[in-house]
């Protein structure tokens, strides 16, 4: 069975992505019927040039004073992490040896306010980064929503439906997403600074040794600057990647001999998408996102989520991931940390 699974992750490769670590660019918006029979029914990314260049946010964004007139009375929901990687494994407080599920603090400020906070973010102290994710594009920041299109005309129609949620994203190069996969067809446009993307197929589901963690929330103090992690009660668990892909030097002999499935198998995918340029990114792919800008410079984005199907294709990765498969060189690691629990459709979001 290992040799088979293995196998498919070649052929995977071999007959719908190609050989090349790159994705697929087009130098403009496909027709409907193009993206649908060419990206969206085998499951393939792709990246889009000049389809958004008519958004007045390309222009507009770059001015962070534009941004905090347009949105000087709103208050936006900010997410705060000491690190910058929020919804990501973490130490457990009181047992440095295991790991939880840690989601962000969420503070809700007057956008100026939590700009200044992007804008400020160390590593070493506080990170903030507005992802709140749940429509706010079309909810908190409606202020702003008229800088680009309410949805992507040729993915609507492709899809044959209008996004179920559309979300800002606002940050900085201290700010990273640790791997998931998204219950979404997703269109995820950046306006400004750049998103660095790890990619793999859903078929390679193995080789992040999914397993269920105990959730944790961050709780920051403004007037110390000093952040607590708090296990959630009542207690649940979360199923998250256990991978992280760019361990430090000295930690890197140990992860690979915990992952040998990730570090030893077929590499990732790797793009990064520009200010103008749509990544569509399709559903059940897992994902990992860094993001840059010149100094200074924020990293904004849209993206489009629209529902995905629950058809054969849906079946298919849940059979896949039901087979009990471990490398032969891999240790023995538990398959449940805790109790459990439902993999349903809203256990993974994109960030």
């Amino acid at each position: 069975m290992n040799e088979k699974i293995e196998e498919l992750w070649r052929e995977v490769r071999e007959l719908s992505l190609g050989s090349k670590r790159s994705i697929e660019r087009l130098e403009s918006a496909p027709t409907p019927l193009q993206f649908h029979r060419n990206f969206i029914t085998p499951n393939k990314p792709c990246i889009i040039s000049n389809s958004i260049s008519h958004w007045p946010s390309l222009s507009l964004w770059s001015h962070p004073s534009y941004l905090t007139q347009s949105l000087s009375s709103t208050t936006v929901s900010l997410h705060l992490t000491p690190t910058g990687s929020a919804d990501s494994l973490t130490p457990l407080p009181s047992s440095p040896s295991s790991l939880c599920f840690a989601s962000a603090h969420v503070q809700n400020l007057p956008f100026p306010e939590a700009l200044r906070l992007i804008n400020s973010s160390n590593p070493s102290q506080c990170v903030a980064y507005a992802q709140q994710q749940n429509d706010c594009f079309r909810s908190e920041y409606d202020s702003i929503v008229k800088d680009c299109d309410q949805h992507i005309a040729w993915a609507t129609e492709a899809f044959g439906l209008e996004p179920e949620a559309v979300n800002l994203w606002i940050g900085n190069k201290h700010s990273s997403t640790w791997f998931h996969k998204d219950h979404y067809e997703n269109l995820y446009a950046v306006v400004t600074g750049q998103k660095h993307f790890l990619l793999f197929p859903p078929t390679d589901v193995h080789r992040f040794y999914i397993r269920n963690y105990p959730a944790a929330t961050y709780k920051y103090y403004m007037e110390t600057g000093e952040f607590d992690l708090e296990l959630d009660k009542p207690t649940r668990y979360v199923p998250w990647c256990s991978v992280n892909p760019f361990p430090s030097p000295e930690n890197l002999e140990d992860e690979i001999s915990k992952f040998p499935l990730y570090f030893n198998g077929p590499p990732p995918f790797e793009c990064t998408v520009k200010a103008g340029e749509i990544l569509y990114l399709p559903s059940m792919w897992f994902h990992h996102v860094r993001q840059s800008g010149d100094d200074g410079e924020l990293t904004i984005a849209v993206n489009y989520w629209y529902d995905m199907q629950f058809d054969i294709k849906y079946a298919y990765f849940n059979f896949l991931q039901s087979i009990d498969y471990r490398s032969p060189t891999s240790p023995m690691m538990p398959e449940k940390l805790c109790e459990e629990i439902d993999f349903g459709p809203d256990d993974d979001e994109t960030r």
